[in-house]
């Protein structure tokens, strides 16, 4: 297939749009059209939305986008292109119409896919002289970031385009699902669709509300779907015998009124296609093997969410703070006697933290030391409470300095020291040990500035933490300094004494 450097856009609402984003972010340039009223601006606009989620998702460092050009008709737009997508409404004979004019106009080796989400290719490819080159590719929005996209031939489609289709789409970072048959609906949305219509039906008959529904699957198997799908979740259902044993176990279930959908019928034809269909799937792969994988991917993706504070990440939030209390951490007394230094968090490198070495990798050493600093914060009073009123501390400035290499699972004990206070600003210095040996490990030095994150400016620290901090500052006021304490970074001059 020769080099695809221009892709004709026709039709540019969200999905176009969402093509569009995703093309120019690879480098290809972009030629669209749309009929539409205002349709340059929106589409515009719209890249302009994508643009930040898609330029850190995808761009390489240094990358140069594609060009994007706008033209009236779709004959200008496919004349020169090396690629064509069609993302007009979904309507049969406008597509079926549509495909026509552009297979009139394209280059005879010119791949034409259509984003139909369930229109049979093989009708809409009926009136082009050269079906053979149109194939439906079938993305998901928003387009620029999810890379599922089904690839589905017609009657006439020849194997060949299906083959450079998948090549184009995986190219420009997707993932080409071949899909075996042509039907209605393709197989993504006919999923989608089963479960749509169960939760009309659900809301219909009062059973329950829209959040409620979402909330179900949210908290519970749309984590799993991200990473293993239905058929390889029901899999580990099953245990040591996987899928055998979850289909004899829980078969009888499917002739229970449990949705509006009929199941069909569990004979040894269709258990038999399961079984081996999850078997490939595992691939040689114990259960154990792939519960671990499964955890380590759950645990991963609820920390991300959890910086975002949705979903699962914001239980994920909740039941961290309910740990602090649960674990006897302490809140700061002016009674207290206060260690010199503060011995507050000990931790365990997670398996997500290690890198190709197999030792823990540099930055979540930091990562690592953000979790001694919200010990410190919870002793001395910044919680979620403190923060919901607005104030907070922001790092403006570290310097690590790595000392050892530690492996995943070692545990890390942690010891924190105060170098400054001021009203507005806070010095410290955070050392990290082996838990068992007690080497050192790292070290940072730190300086936060208090805000007021409402207003986006710094602001002083409030009485009740000031005063905390003031005695730990009093506490450790006699300490010597650490030796990495305003270290510089440099390479000394020639001959001179190491």
């Amino acid at each position: 297939m020769s080099a695809i450097k221009t892709v004709a856009i026709v039709g540019t609402g969200v999905i176009g749009a969402g093509w569009a984003a995703r093309c120019l972010a690879r480098g290809l340039d972009v030629i669209a059209t749309d009929p539409g009223p205002d349709a340059e601006r929106k589409l515009r606009d719209a890249i302009n939305v994508a643009w930040p989620a898609v330029s850190k998702l995808s761009m390489a460092p240094g990358a140069e986008p594609g060009t994007l050009s706008f033209v009236d008709t779709v004959e200008e737009a496919v004349a020169s292109a090396d690629f064509v997508q069609e993302n007009a409404p979904e309507r049969e004979d406008l597509k079926r119409r549509l495909h026509a004019q552009i297979d009139a106009a394209a280059r005879p080796d010119v791949l034409i896919a259509s984003s139909s989400s369930g229109l049979l290719p093989t009708a809409i490819q009926a009136d082009c002289k050269h079906p053979e080159r149109v194939v439906i590719g079938h993305p998901f929005n928003p387009v620029y970031l999810l890379p599922l996209v089904e690839v589905v031939p017609g009657q006439k489609t020849a194997p060949e385009s299906i083959d450079r289709a998948a090549e184009f789409y995986e190219s420009i970072g997707m993932h080409a699902l071949r899909v075996r048959k042509e039907i209605e609906g393709y197989l993504s949305d006919r999923l989608q669709e089963a479960l749509w219509r169960e939760v009309l039906h659900l809301v219909n008959d009062g059973v329950a509300t829209t959040g409620e529904l979402d909330d179900a699957i949210i908290y519970g198997p749309g984590l799993r779907w991200a990473l293993m799908g239905t058929c390889l979740t029901f899999h580990l259902a099953g245990g040591e015998n996987g899928m055998r044993h979850m289909l004899e176990q829980f078969g009888p279930a499917l002739k229970l009124p449990w949705t509006k959908l009929v199941a069909p019928e569990l004979n040894n034809t269709l258990i038999d296609r399961m079984v081996e269909g999850t078997e490939a799937q595992a691939a040689g792969r114990s259960i154990n093997e792939l519960e671990a994988l499964r955890n380590d991917c759950l645990v991963d993706i609820m920390r991300v969410l959890r910086q975002h504070d949705v979903g699962a990440g914001q239980v994920l939030a909740r039941e961290e703070a309910r740990m602090y209390v649960g674990v006897g951490y302490k809140r700061w007394q002016a009674s207290d006697e206060i260690d010199a230094p503060l011995r507050l968090y000990s931790g365990t490198v997670l398996p997500q933290w290690v890198d190709y070495n197999g030792h823990m990798s540099e930055s979540f050493y930091l990562f690592a030391f953000g979790d001694a600093t919200d010990a410190l914060f919870r002793y001395v009073g910044v919680d979620e409470t403190y923060r919901a009123a607005g104030n907070s501390f922001y790092t403006v400035e570290s310097h690590l300095n790595y000392v050892a290499e530690v492996a995943s699972g070692e545990p890390l004990q942690f010891t924190t020291q105060l170098l400054g206070l001021d009203d507005k600003r806070l010095h410290l210095f955070h050392e990290m040990y082996h838990g068992r040996t007690c080497k050192l490990l790292c070290t940072t030095e730190q300086m936060l500035l208090h805000v007021d994150a409402k207003a986006q400016k710094a602001a002083p620290i409030t009485p009740d933490v000031h005063a905390a901090l003031s005695a730990i500052m009093a506490a450790h006021g006699g300490m010597e300094p650490p030796l990495q304490m305003g270290r510089v970074m440099k390479v000394p001059a020639m001959g001179a004494t190491q």
